[in-house]
């Protein structure tokens, strides 16, 4: 059996039509009951780069003794030419995290997957100091393991000081090895706490990877990138779901 944190991610497909347009990462959150894909905005929808979707496609487990049975599931963007999503704006402006609910009755019965919970979002009593261990699971370049189609783990480091809004926006700052299709990405961090997680998936959930950042003046043949990302602070959503 695998790590039941492999089992809160997602890797997604975007499409518009039958077009495959991108690959990414996102991660599964329930509240009352209800069940949300979570992923970045800029996943569903970029103005900048002319980025359409009018669908995504996630895999989903299907056996729990066999993780190489696996099924496409496919979620429609719009309703009536409404998006069905749901995105956040904050005093810093919008917030590249999005959120859309999956209807339990559509998934295929025996569907094997876990949700990060309200629960698992970092209280602000909660100290995370700067330089704390952190993971980013997801589909970095679309890679993982496509035989059980699990996602793979990079370590982060917190480079910023937590809870402290990076330059005025809703992110704090990771130091990590990421590629494209690793947004939306779940940023987590081991607890030992106090027992109010269940056992087996002992993470808080801190963000969601958003995107490398780099200085626009380094000169590219003399300084290496940054290597520091994005992620925006998770409690947004409490926000995109309630």
């Amino acid at each position: 059996m695998t790590d039941p944190l492999t089992l809160t991610a997602a890797s997604i497909a975007t499409y518009d039509g039958n077009r495959l347009m991108t690959r990414a990462s996102g991660f599964y959150f329930e509240r009352d009951g209800r069940l949300f894909l979570v992923t970045s905005r800029h996943v569903l929808i970029d103005e900048a780069s002319r980025h359409f979707p009018d669908r995504i496609s996630i895999e989903l487990h299907v056996d729990a003794f066999d993780l190489t049975r696996s099924t496409g599931f496919s979620i429609p963007l719009y309703r009536g030419g409404v998006a069905d999503w749901r995105q956040g704006r904050d005093s810093g402006g919008d917030v590249d995290v999005a959120a859309i609910e999956i209807e339990r009755d559509a998934l295929p019965p025996t569907v094997l997957l876990r949700a990060f919970t309200p629960a698992h979002l970092h209280g602000w009593t909660e100290e995370v100091p700067v330089g704390s261990a952190a993971l980013v699971l997801g589909f970095p370049l679309g890679f993982h393991d496509t035989l059980h189609h699990l996602p793979v783990v990079r370590n982060a480091v917190i480079a910023s000081s937590f809870g402290v809004r990076f330059q005025g926006q809703g992110f704090f700052l990771t130091d990590s090895r990421t590629h494209r299709g690793t947004s939306g990405a779940p940023v987590v961090m081991r607890w030992a706490g106090d027992g109010s997680l269940p056992p087996d998936l002992p993470w808080k959930l801190l963000g969601v990877h958003s995107g490398r950042l780099d200085m626009l003046t380094r000169d590219h043949s003399q300084d290496e990138s940054l290597g520091l990302n994005c992620a925006w602070y998770a409690d947004i959503l409490l926000t995109l779901t309630g």
